[in-house]
């Protein structure tokens, strides 16, 4: 086989290792024949809700298992043309298999992708918050950075991206800001990206042109469906109205309608700016509830979060990603070791890479590299 087709199959060989650890493949037809004796239960539509979710979950592995077998025995039939066409020494069967390995090459890596994309919540729209660190100036231009960094991020995929609240910097840039931002799985693209982001650059704002390192928090949450029943008790929460200025240009707002809430309890306190009160306590409270979700999530998820927290450099403190941009161009993930001099792309929404070798830390507990080498 030719070296150009032997390093193909090992990429779909990887695929399907991390596709088949995510499956769990030993234990998935045990599964499946529960699901099936579930579904023969005669009282199962006593319960339509109870019914529709287990009908979901079984076509999703089914939908898994067909995709796993089918990428495997697809690889099979076309390393076995590929080992046929050379022995006969059929040049246009060789090239047709190496052409099918190709396109499956391509498949198995989007299943991959999506097989990492299937949290509870990962599904849902989301809102995304950029909080500019200690710092000044320098940070709020990097929350600024930051911000639109993701806006571009969810324009090139396609999602609807709303200004929810946005607080101005003193100089430059923004104190912080909150976007919704809808569209298929923008949950879980987006959820990796929560924590410190650290830029070193040449400040502009530095008349002695002298390197500088700033910090900005990310938190991302999932927007809640109807369907999920969060209680809020009246009693644990204040609301506060307030006159809120935004940062002028495309973004200016003024309104003396903006609605603070509080939630004692947790110290969980969100905010909306749009132009009626009566909206802005919609959507505060709809954010607040997603925020108390995401609790439930983190808590529900302890361990797997532990062991993603223990991998980094706990000198980084909280810190998921460094962007140098002086005295080299250097993006890196300090949870994977991914990184990419390509500063300007990452800058102008190009995150994919970054995002998808995060997801990747669930397979095994292990990170992309560790789970496709093993």
């Amino acid at each position: 086989m030719r070296a150009d087709a032997q390093n193909t199959v090992e990429k779909i060989e990887k695929s399907l290792d991390l596709l088949g650890q995510r499956l769990d493949v030993e234990t998935a037809p045990f599964r499946l024949e529960e699901f099936n004796a579930r579904v023969e239960d005669p009282n199962l539509w006593d319960d339509p809700d109870a019914a529709q979710k287990l009908m979901r979950d079984r076509q999703f592995l089914v939908d898994a298992i067909a995709t796993y077998e089918g990428i495997k025995q697809d690889l099979a039939d076309n390393i076995e043309l590929i080992e046929l066409g050379e022995m006969e020494e059929d040049e246009e069967v060789v090239s047709d298999a190496e052409a099918a390995l190709k396109a499956l090459e391509e498949m198995a890596a989007k299943k991959e992708l999506e097989a990492l994309l299937d949290g509870e919540a990962d599904g849902n729209d989301t809102f995304l918050e950029v909080n500019a660190g200690a710092g000044g100036t320098e940070s709020c231009d990097w929350a600024s950075m930051l911000a639109r960094m993701y806006v571009r991020w969810a324009e090139k995929k396609g999602y609807k991206v709303e200004l929810q609240s946005e607080s101005a910097g003193e100089e430059a840039g923004i104190k912080s800001a909150t976007y919704k931002i809808s569209g298929q799985n923008a949950y879980g693209w987006l959820k990796s990206e929560s924590g410190v982001h650290r830029l070193v650059r040449i400040s502009p704002f530095d008349s002695a042109a002298k390197r500088h390192t700033s910090f900005t928090s990310v938190w991302v949450y999932p927007v809640v469906d109807d369907n999920i029943d969060i209680d809020v008790n009246p009693s644990d929460i204040r609301i506060d109205t307030y006159r809120s200025s935004g940062a002028g240009g495309q973004h200016v707002n003024t309104t003396d309608s903006a609605v603070r809430i509080t939630h004692h309890p947790t110290g969980i306190v969100v905010t909306s700016s749009e132009k009626s009160q009566h909206q802005n306590r919609d959507i505060a409270m709809k954010a607040l509830k997603s925020r108390l979700y995401q609790l439930e999530l983190d808590r529900r998820n302890a361990a797997i979060n532990e062991a993603h927290e223990n991998k980094g450099d706990a000198g980084w403190g909280n810190q998921i990603r460094s962007y140098v941009l002086q005295p080299y161009q250097m993006v890196k993930d300090l949870r994977t070791n991914f990184e990419t001099s390509d500063t300007k792309g990452v800058l102008d929404g190009d995150l994919d890479g970054l995002m998808a070798a995060t997801l990747a830390l669930d397979v095994s507990g292990k990170t992309r590299a560790e789970a496709q080498s093993s």
